[in-house]
């Protein structure tokens, strides 16, 4: 398979704590890829670090073949990444609309990602709830030109209805537009076991497997991270 990005012996320290010991995850072109682990295995770094939100201490970021370490965030977006962080990344001053317009090509589609959306369109992004802002911030990524989208545990906050609506989009965006889709969760969803290609587990910092869907199953839940490892 081709890899569309990759970390490459990647280590990134939080002052004196460092978050990743030489994590190499390349994630294949026109696929999703999955990557496991508990609160500070350090799943989040790996997408911050992929993203450029986070500095590298040694490695190097891998994009299309090209080193991009040095890239910074706001240039690799506009090169074609999206990054859906955990926080629920909106603008809480604008409406629904005008976020979904800020990461839209063009005129927004009639048909939203989440329809639940649809009736919110004039609420600002600040006053809906937890799960509604995860739609958006979602919705935000899907209806970007980006051909990269990383997202940090997307469905945190959703109904399972809605969860279950974001692995269908998710599934969608690989095999209807060929984007390349890496997800980061605590646990391998039904959905995401049918649509992954490749599973990568965290543990305090490491990759501890790597592999297809099926061979993640019946693994052994990775022990609680130790103080130092929760900054990842």
């Amino acid at each position: 398979m081709t890899v569309e990005i990759a970390l490459e012996r990647a280590r990134v320290h939080y002052g004196p704590v460092e978050a990743l010991h030489g994590v190499g995850v390349p994630v294949p072109a026109a696929r999703l890829t999955v990557l496991l682990g508990r609160n500070g295995a350090g799943r989040t770094t790996v997408l911050r670090a992929l993203a450029g939100t986070v500095p590298l201490t040694s490695g190097r970021v891998v994009w299309g073949g090209a080193d991009v370490t040095r890239v910074p965030a706001h240039t690799r977006a506009r090169r074609g990444l999206a990054f859906v962080p955990d926080s629920r990344a909106v603008f809480g001053s604008l409406t629904v609309t005008e976020n979904l317009e800020l990461a839209a090509p063009g005129p927004l589609p009639g048909a939203l990602p989440y329809p639940a959306l649809a009736p919110l369109r004039s609420r600002t992004a600040a006053t809906l709830s937890g799960g509604e802002q995860q739609m958006l911030a979602v919705s935000r990524a899907l209806l970007s030109e980006a051909r990269v989208l990383l997202l940090d545990e997307p469905t945190q906050g959703m109904s399972p209805a809605m969860a279950a609506r974001t692995y269908a989009l998710l599934r969608e965006a690989v095999h209807g537009a060929g984007r390349t889709v890496l997800v980061a969760e605590q646990r391998l969803a039904e959905p995401l076991r049918e649509a992954a290609t490749v599973v990568y587990e965290l543990l305090r910092g490491t990759v501890a497997f790597a592999g297809e869907p099926r061979e993640a199953l019946g693994r052994a839940s990775p022990a609680d991270p130790s103080p130092a490892d929760r900054a990842g």
